[in-house]
């Protein structure tokens, strides 16, 4: 994860320089993924049955994941980090997965006895990561379901959705992997905390 997160900054932080010079901060580029994700969330409860807005899920997520570096470092270098921010960072993110995410528990022959639950444990999962923060930690971020697979996952059901796919046990069997991930990650997260703080 730690690579992969490397990856994306030196791929971003040209973008967040050109960001920068043009005046936008960071707690912009965070509020800004933020409604996107709300937008997009909001079509999809608007028309439950249409296969547009679920085209929407991947192209949001295509743009929170650049947004989701570029705050952060124009916090970390270019002097933006405000305590508002760290906790708009946390926070919109919780947000904006549950406003993505859960309005697929409506689309027909989605079954939402197993979609919500894998979107609150995801939830918790970054609860999980900040607690340990909370508590003298440093931000856990363990697997093995962490932000962007769980975004690719769920960004993946959401084309094939629009694209015309039908729900049905495929789809099922990728929520209870999803349920497992998500629990496994958490218990990563609060084993690799108090491992910290012993």
């Amino acid at each position: 994860m730690i690579h992969t997160k490397a990856f994306f900054q030196q791929q971003f932080r040209p973008v967040a320089g050109r960001v920068a010079d043009a005046g936008v901060t960071a707690n912009q580029v965070t509020i800004t993924a933020g409604l996107l994700s709300c937008a997009a969330g909001a079509a999809i409860i608007a028309a439950p049955g249409a296969q547009w807005p679920l085209l929407l899920v991947p192209l949001v997520l295509l743009v929170r994941l650049p947004c989701n570096h570029i705050d952060g470092i124009l916090a970390r270098e270019h002097g933006m980090a405000t305590p508002l921010g760290a906790i708009l960072n946390d926070l919109l993110d919780v947000i904006s997965d549950v406003m993505l995410y859960l309005p697929l528990a409506l689309v027909p022959g989605v079954t939402p006895q197993l979609l919500i639950p894998a979107v609150v444990l995801g939830v918790l999962s970054e609860m999980a990561g900040v607690l340990g923060q909370a508590n003298g930690a440093e931000r856990r971020h363990d697997g093995p379901l962490w932000k962007f697979p769980r975004g690719v996952a769920y960004g993946a059901i959401a084309l094939a959705l629009g694209l015309g796919a039908a729900p049905g046990l495929w789809l099922d069997a990728l929520f209870v992997t999803l349920l497992f991930l998500s629990a496994l990650t958490i218990a990563n997260r609060v084993q690799g905390a108090l491992g910290q703080l012993e």
